[in-house]
């Protein structure tokens, strides 16, 4: 088994396009995408076809917490990033988003989730101090939170920061990264950063071999200054940042 793991996409279908001709020249065709696919300031509508026709294709996928919200709330109530989703997005792709599980197991023994199986707006693997640095969650916490799932392999996505944790029953936790914003800030719990320092696409490749699975974490190169510009022209000097710098 070889498969791909995608995550973060939200509206980066410059950054997804790079990703999944990375995987395709790596002669990969399982695709697994761990959710948040649209939220931003950039392209949640060539996204969206291009993922209605990836998971027509080979794909599985989970929904995330801005999937969630562009579902559930009102486009008025939604904050900039999911509004500006929603106004693209064509009824086929709320279809899309209604029929998406919360988690997933795939092929019996990987188990996909966007953030943690109990809670879609919670970083498994970071946790966030009181006076905003992220760090590696305690291992404890982790393997709390991965109670009861009898799969060998787990993803995740959520924080956008490409991780991978071993559990102390040899079980692999494995953040693939963000597609496509390879920074941002958030206020909750509190005020804090995310910073990857650098205006790649991340993705993980996967492989499951007689020792176990191997994970590779891999970066890929895009026009990142285009979509910095259309996130300046949409009025958001934070995205045109990250995108550009993976900082903000």
């Amino acid at each position: 088994m070889r498969f791909a793991a995608i995550a973060d996409i939200h509206g980066n279908c410059a950054a997804l396009q790079a990703v999944l001709d990375d995987i395709a020249e790596l002669g990969i065709r399982d695709i697994v995408n761990l959710g948040d696919c649209f939220s931003g300031p950039l392209e949640a509508d060539r996204t969206g076809d291009l993922l209605l026709l990836l998971d027509e294709a080979a794909a599985q996928t989970v929904r995330g917490n801005h999937d969630r919200y562009l579902l559930e709330t009102p486009p008025d109530a939604l904050a900039a990033s999911d509004r500006h989703a929603h106004g693209q997005l064509a009824s086929r792709h709320f279809e899309w988003l209604r029929k998406l599980p919360f988690t997933k197991v795939w092929r019996d023994d990987v188990y996909l989730c966007h953030a943690t199986p109990e809670n879609d707006n919670l970083y498994w693997l970071e946790t966030v101090s009181s006076d905003g640095h992220v760090t590696l969650r305690p291992q404890a916490e982790i393997e709390a939170l991965a109670e009861g799932i009898a799969q060998s392999l787990i993803l995740c996505g959520h924080s956008h920061v490409a991780r991978i944790v071993q559990l102390s029953d040899g079980r692999l936790i494995v953040n693939p990264g963000s597609v496509g914003q390879p920074a941002y800030d958030d206020d909750a719990p509190v005020y804090h950063k995310v910073e990857t320092g650098h205006a790649l696409a991340s993705y993980a490749v996967i492989e499951k071999t007689n020792k176990g699975f191997a994970p590779t974490l891999r970066t890929v190169a895009y026009d990142h200054m285009a979509m910095s510009r259309l996130a300046a022209k949409n009025h958001r000097p934070d995205w045109a940042s990250a995108l550009a710098t993976g900082r903000v």
